[in-house]
């Protein structure tokens, strides 16, 4: 009797694994059709029913995975977010002296100003931050979770430093980030030059001494 069970849970999970991996990969359709829309056109101008046209099923099928645009557009930003998490924890985690700490910000803060530049996406998606809660939202708790690997850093280079104090810096360092971006993204590139250096020498002076 136990064998007659396992082989129907193995048959049921067999039966589901296909399904699950074509949902996967309809969603992950669905969502570089929306990226490569957003692209060339905006998020302001993307439209459900030109993704299930460029995806190749129907609305009803996409409104399955997503109930409206804003849901895409959130989506998005949660996949850069946790990307951009695991590239920070990896320029962090070893960190252990003042000149690693300020080499490793320094780099950071290059890459996604890069990044902003070169991903059209993230770009749409910070611009459109202040209208959306849940997007601001989801900004803030990433600003919190990057703010405190930042701040594990630089407690392992202030190991005497109060680490409330340290924590509360990262977290507003973190998020002065984002608003800098959002601020160079506004302006001509020779300016946003001059802002994300302002903002580095800024925060660097903050990490050297907090």
């Amino acid at each position: 009797m136990a064998t007659t069970r396992r082989t129907k849970t193995d048959a049921l999970a067999a039966r589901r694994d296909p399904v699950q991996q074509r949902s996967r990969e309809r969603m992950d359709r669905i969502l570089t059709v929306a990226q490569q829309v957003i692209e060339e056109k905006g998020s302001d101008q993307l439209k459900m029913s030109e993704v299930a046209d460029l995806a190749g099923i129907s609305i009803g099928s996409l409104y399955q995975y997503f109930p409206d645009k804003r849901a895409i557009v959130r989506t998005l930003a949660q996949q850069y977010a946790v990307e951009s998490r695991r590239c920070i924890e990896e320029a962090l985690v070893g960190v252990r002296s003042k000149a690693e700490l300020l080499a490793a910000f320094e780099a950071l803060v290059d890459q996604y100003y890069e990044l902003f530049l070169t991903t059209p996406v993230m770009r749409d998606v910070s611009s459109g931050m202040k209208a959306d809660k849940e997007l601001m939202a989801l900004e803030l708790a990433e600003s919190k979770a990057c703010g405190a690997l930042l701040a594990a850093a630089m407690q392992r280079v202030h190991p005497k430093a109060d680490a409330k104090r340290l924590g509360a810096s990262a977290f507003l360092i973190w998020q002065l980030g984002e608003e800098t971006m959002r601020l160079a993204l506004a302006h001509k590139r020779s300016e946003a030059v001059l802002l994300v250096d302002a903002y580095k020498r800024l925060s660097l002076r903050a990490l050297a001494e907090p």
